[in-house]
């Protein structure tokens, strides 16, 4: 049987129509991107923090749209649940306050339009240009051990990236005792109330 693209198992369940993979892109793509710009835009730290989860939330339904659902949970456990809640945590433990409204400084704001115009033209020029990028891929074989992408990740993190991954333990740890540490410190410096 072909592969697990969308138009070639159109009985399956689990996987949307063409028809509707096109709009449910849009939606989910201008949700990431709003929130996203949220995250920039907000000067309170904790709302600035609850649009990065939304955002997340939009990338994984993204994920989950390409028929990538492991991908998909996976943004949703590790980032939106256990690195967002870290993040939430070292907020409220450090008391950051609302930043404060400043004047516009037209320079910097001139040179990040032009910056970012250059940076849209580069991609724009490459893009255009990378004729492989618009080649199908062969759908894979059923039942092909590439498919099975659960356990090829889980036995590559678990044998050639076993390192890595007790050392991204290890420093979200070190983060969390070094907040802990700095909120006790600016606690003990604070004049006692009358």
């Amino acid at each position: 049987m072909p592969g697990r693209g969308a138009h070639e198992r159109p009985n399956d369940p689990f996987i949307p129509s063409t028809r509707l993979v096109s709009p449910l892109f849009y939606i989910f793509s201008a949700i990431t991107l709003l929130f996203a710009a949220g995250v920039v835009l907000n000067r309170n730290p904790v709302s600035s923090a609850l649009s990065m989860v939304v955002s997340f939330v939009g990338l994984a339904a993204l994920f989950v749209t390409l028929n990538a659902y492991f991908i998909g949970v996976i943004q949703v456990l590790v980032y939106t649940g256990a690195v967002m809640v870290l993040f939430l945590f070292i907020i409220m433990l450090l008391d950051i306050r609302k930043e404060e409204r400043r004047d516009f400084n037209f320079v910097a704001i001139g040179g990040g339009a032009v910056v970012i115009l250059a940076f849209v033209a580069q991609l724009a020029v490459v893009l255009g240009k990378f004729a492989p990028g618009e080649a199908e891929l062969a759908p894979l074989a059923e039942g092909s051990p590439a498919q099975d992408d659960v356990k090829r990740v889980g036995e590559l993190i678990f044998t050639d990236y076993n390192f890595h991954l007790q050392l991204l333990g290890v420093l979200l740890l070190i983060a969390t005792v070094g907040v802990v540490v700095l909120s006790r410190r600016s606690e003990s410096r604070r004049p006692a109330k009358p």
